[in-house]
């Protein structure tokens, strides 16, 4: 039976990121890092601990389930946060993911029932981000750039770690290296 619910959790993720995929193409322009305000968002989120190959696709599994059975929900590309102290560098069966999708703000609760997910809002403000281009191996040079940025602009990183998936797996027949990641962090002025 488990097995079965994890099949149908991951068609359906399988199914959004198809949907997904279907959008626009990606402005490259973004590849420079830029600093923006970015307003506060409703999402729709699972907290999950481990490694995000696995974590996360059990994860975006429940998600996209109770996503899909909200009313007037339309598919957008799938976020999280890590709260992890050292992003990237300490043991990722240690990070702890926040894996979310934004919702409407017609969206006020959730079905009965249902565990393990939760509405929050996503605070924003002042962001820096960039497109990260290639697999989510390759992430590190383009997180560098980014932090080095942010300190250059004179601002400091005060909320986690933060993608954007625009393109990435199960979205069509999409290769490693043809993934667009928006890496985000909330910034403010020293």
């Amino acid at each position: 039976m488990k097995k079965r619910i994890f099949v149908f959790a991951a068609l359906i993720a399988s199914l959004a990121w198809t949907a997904a995929a279907q959008q626009p193409p990606v402005d490259d322009s973004l590849k420079a890092p830029r600093i923006m305000t970015k307003p506060a968002q409703k999402m729709l989120v699972v907290e999950a601990k481990g490694d995000p190959n696995t974590a996360g696709q059990a994860a975006f599994g429940l998600l996209y389930k109770t996503f899909f059975s909200l009313p007037g929900v339309k598919t957008a590309p799938p976020r999280a946060r890590w709260s992890s102290p050292d992003f990237g560098k300490d043991a990722k069966s240690e990070w702890v993911g926040y894996y979310a999708l934004p919702l409407p703000e017609s969206v006020t609760g959730l079905p009965a029932g249902i565990q393990g997910v939760k509405i929050e809002v996503w605070k924003y403000g002042e962001v820096a981000e960039i497109l990260h281009v290639g697999p989510y191996a390759t992430e590190t040079p383009t997180i560098e750039t980014i932090h080095k940025f942010i300190a250059e602009k004179g601002y400091v990183i005060v909320g986690l770690h933060e993608e954007e998936y625009l393109v990435g797996p199960g979205m069509g027949n999409t290769p490693p290296e043809s993934y667009r990641t928006i890496i985000r962090y909330q910034v403010k002025k020293k």
